[in-house]
């Protein structure tokens, strides 16, 4: 497991202040502070996905992000979060996650931008991320864009209480199989709340690698499939950030914090009708 990958497991974070066992279920008090915290980064990644054009960089979006997420009363979730620099996450094509903004990545026409980021408000975090068609992009790259945020609500609909985690894990993996994509699968999704990561891991795949767990009303997740268009496998650079595919083949990526409820879920980070 690489150090990007022991980031996403909740059992590889720092203990939380006070110490909590399993996956938490957030008051009515608590989820409607989240729903605060998760309007600010819907705010910001629409703001985002309309100010974006060709020659910006990616230190431009990440300055404007900061800017707006102190604005409306919360703090930057990403930054010095392992010591994570920035308070947007940037991914360009091949750049699968965690690429540090930078005012060399100049943003070009065609580019596939990935752009993830989070607001720690009253003690909770929002997390969501969207991938951006910079102008005109190769159709191929659009079908990839709307494949991969396809795979995101086929796994939301899964959400209900009683529902298990991979319930959700095999929707989003069929989906994105049938359209001869892959999912990646050295990064999962995961519990948010107190903790930008929390228990339990999110899978996009069937795994036996953790527990199946049952979902409940009132926990709240970040589901969050990432979708290849060649090799699902990835290799991190010597920043020890960034995640690329091994074949330099495009990568999109969406995100949405959700909660669970129990007829079926909410999206917190929802954008539309902002």
């Amino acid at each position: 497991m690489n150090l990007l990958s022991q980031i996403l497991q909740p059992s590889a974070l720092p203990a939380p202040k006070k110490q909590r066992r399993g996956v938490e279920i957030k008051s009515p008090r608590e989820i409607e502070i989240m729903r605060q915290a998760s309007r600010i980064v819907a705010t910001v990644l629409k703001e985002i996905s309309e100010l974006v054009e060709p020659g910006m960089t990616t230190a431009d979006l990440d300055a404007h992000a900061e800017k707006r997420i102190r604005e409306m009363g919360a703090t930057p979730s990403f930054k010095g979060y392992h010591g994570f620099p920035a308070s947007i996450c940037s991914c360009l094509n091949q750049e699968v996650v965690h690429g540090i903004p930078s005012r060399k990545k100049v943003i070009r026409e065609g580019d596939v931008l990935k752009v993830d980021t989070g607001a720690y408000y009253e003690g909770f975090h929002g997390d969501s991320c969207i991938t951006i068609a910079v102008g005109e992009v190769k159709p191929s790259a659009q079908r990839l864009i709307e494949v991969a945020e396809g795979a995101l609500y086929k796994g939301i609909e899964q959400v209900k209480a009683g529902a298990f985690l991979l319930d959700l894990a095999g929707a989003i993996q069929d989906y994105v199989e049938a359209n001869g994509f892959v999912v990646v699968e050295d990064f999962t999704g995961h519990g948010v709340g107190r903790n930008l990561h929390e228990e339990p891991s999110v899978f996009n795949f069937r795994t036996h690698q953790m527990p199946n767990v049952k979902l409940r009303a009132g926990m709240t997740l970040a589901i969050e499939p990432i979708v290849n268009a060649g090799s699902k496998h990835t290799r991190t650079l010597s920043d020890r950030w960034t995640a690329v595919t091994v074949d330099n083949a495009l990568s999109a990526q969406f995100e949405h914090t959700v909660l669970v409820t129990e007829t079926g879920y909410e999206i917190l980070t929802d954008r539309t009708g902002l």
